[in-house]
């Protein structure tokens, strides 16, 4: 089988938010965008010399708008199935995602109050329901899917034959890119310690670079002294009882509360719109 090759899609800014072409025998879709970005993605991939209805499967990294805010819709534009884990299913059935949001950081605390995340989007059913890990090869790729949560319950990573982690969001660059090559945390995370936990595991399977969901790839070992770092941070929080998970939550906490407002993700790529 061919070797599979790895390409970003940029679907808002230069880098803020990211999707992935995986390319091998067949062309495979890493993540969706936000809501209304179908379009936009189809016709990258035509530059990119791919046929959308030859597209073979979508990966849907996890439950957030900005990664699986047009998976519908591109699944109607391609005709290719969704792949998807199991336990962002909720997200997925309803097109919204789980409250409240979990910042890690002044600027998720700031975006969190904003309308932006707040967006319905169309609802989609996997065809494929992930569970465990997940060999990709009769898509056509030499890859694997790897549950990897904490940023989600349902969060999976893509990892190739020849080392090419497409991370979601497991981690960033430092203001959605505009410092490139800086390890960062997105602006929320369900379960910090357990998405370090599931960065680790997937650093210690020796990847070549991890290409994440805001910003451009990271090197690891630049990534792997970040996340010692962050580990003794996160651990002093939790000691000091000022480290939240979703799970911390009483019962129906997570109950989305939908605001109806026109999506609007302007703010993302400016300046200061990710933690780090």
């Amino acid at each position: 089988m061919s070797r599979t090759t790895v390409t970003p899609i940029p679907v808002l800014g230069r880098h803020a938010v990211n999707a992935y072409l995986l390319t091998g025998r067949r062309p495979v879709l890493v993540d969706a965008g936000i809501p209304g970005s179908g379009e936009r993605i189809r016709r990258h991939l035509e530059r990119l010399g791919v046929d959308p209805g030859d597209l073979a499967l979508i990966v849907i990294t996890h439950g957030h708008i900005d990664h699986f805010g047009s998976a519908a819709e591109l699944h109607r534009l391609t005709g290719a199935p969704i792949a998807a884990h199991a336990a962002d299913l909720g997200p997925y059935r309803t097109g919204r995602v789980r409250e409240p949001y979990l910042p890690t950081g002044p600027m998720g605390r700031l975006m969190s109050r904003g309308r932006r995340l707040r967006v319905r989007t169309e609802p989609f059913e996997p065809r494929v329901l992930l569970r465990g890990e997940t060999p990709l090869d009769e898509f056509g790729i030499t890859a694997r899917a790897v549950p990897t949560p904490g940023h989600t319950a349902g969060s999976v990573s893509v990892l190739t034959d020849h080392g090419d982690l497409v991370a979601g969001d497991l981690v960033a660059n430092s203001f959605m890119g505009l410092i490139p090559g800086r390890p960062a945390n997105p602006p929320f995370h369900d379960d910090p310690l357990g998405n370090l936990d599931s960065l680790d595991a997937m650093l210690a399977r020796d990847p070549v670079r991890l290409h994440v969901g805001h910003g451009t790839p990271l090197d690891p070992d630049r990534v792997r002294r970040w996340a010692a770092r962050e580990r003794t941070r996160l651990l002093r929080r939790a000691a000091a009882g000022r480290l939240t998970t979703r799970a911390d939550l009483p019962d129906g906490a997570d109950a989305a509360t939908v605001d109806e407002a026109p999506a609007d993700y302007s703010d993302l790529s400016r300046p200061g719109a990710s933690d780090g």
